[in-house]
């Protein structure tokens, strides 16, 4: 068992899903196959029981799941002391954020941070912000630039950056949408409307519906701000969008910012990462970029 083979035996045993994991760690589901078979074979135990319907770990598949967490935790801690004993840092640092968080906040912060490690090589995969912490839990990311969950996992540290406005945003284009907002009263229920999947902005805007007691007419649901502007400017709907992905859109001028009377708590962006993690020399480095808030 290598590392990489044990990081995608670890995911695996977690998501319970071929899928998942194949797309979450960038291989092949055939290359995933192939090595759960290898593993398999070098134990001479059958590590997942798989059917149609669902996967599932075996009792020898627990037993490996445990003895792999141990072995990569050492291993983690091994390279941290040889880092520790280096002059200068070096290695991978591994960023997740949403395309957006990559325009407006990460670039200040790894001008700062190669200047500390020019050594460091920087390894950016990016996401809808919702998927963070999930990126996080199963080593796919040391850190993340994301929106402070409404409730943070306890084995999980978040350093604010910034905080983020959010508006609710129509088309500017004639189209059905406008027509019945420029009604008097407006009837929210009949606006069709484009809400995130899951994530903070969600929540928000389940409350704004709760508050107003408006039962939606949902068109779309949709992962990734980015695309939810890309839908509003096509005339689909109105959406709830935070202010930096509506301020750097390419179609911002197709959109406009609509006054509900209501004003939505805004995100608290931050870096986050495993308390576990927080004293890595490269983690560590990174984080220690941002002022005290």
């Amino acid at each position: 068992m290598d590392i990489r083979s044990a990081q995608l035996f670890l995911h695996l045993a977690s998501s319970l899903n071929y899928a998942k994991t194949s797309d979450q760690m960038f291989v092949s589901p055939s290359t995933l196959t192939r090595v759960i078979q290898r593993l398999e074979e070098e134990l001479n135990v059958t590590l997942f029981e798989r059917n149609k319907r669902s996967v599932q770990l075996t009792v020898a598949g627990e037993r490996v799941q445990r003895f792999a967490k141990l072995w990569l935790e050492e291993w983690h801690q091994l390279h941290l002391d040889l880092q520790l004993a280096s002059a200068e840092l070096s290695g991978t640092l591994r960023i997740f954020c949403t395309v957006t968080a990559s325009y407006s906040h990460l670039p200040a912060l790894l001008d700062k941070f190669r200047l500390q490690c020019p050594k460091a090589e920087i390894q950016l995969s990016t996401g809808d912000a919702s998927a963070a912490i999930e990126r996080i839990r199963a080593d796919e990311a040391d850190v993340a630039i994301a929106a402070h969950p409404e409730q943070l996992p306890t084995n999980m540290f978040f350093k604010r950056i910034s905080t983020v406005p959010i508006h609710l945003i129509a088309p500017v284009v004639p189209c059905r949408v406008n027509d019945l907002l420029a009604k008097q009263p407006i009837n929210w229920n009949d606006i069709p409307m484009i809400l995130p999947e899951h994530g903070p902005a969600r929540s928000r805007v389940d409350q704004w519906l709760r508050d107003k007691q408006i039962t939606p007419a949902i068109v779309a649901k949709v992962d990734g701000h980015e695309a939810m502007v890309s839908m509003v400017a096509l005339g689909s709907g109105i959406s709830i969008v935070p202010e930096p992905v509506l301020q750097l859109s390419p179609v911002r001028e197709r959109v406009r910012i609509l006054d509900p009377q209501y004003q939505y708590k805004p995100f608290e962006l931050g870096i986050c990462m495993l308390n576990k993690r927080r004293n890595e020399p490269l983690v560590q480095a990174f984080w220690q970029l941002i002022l005290p808030n």
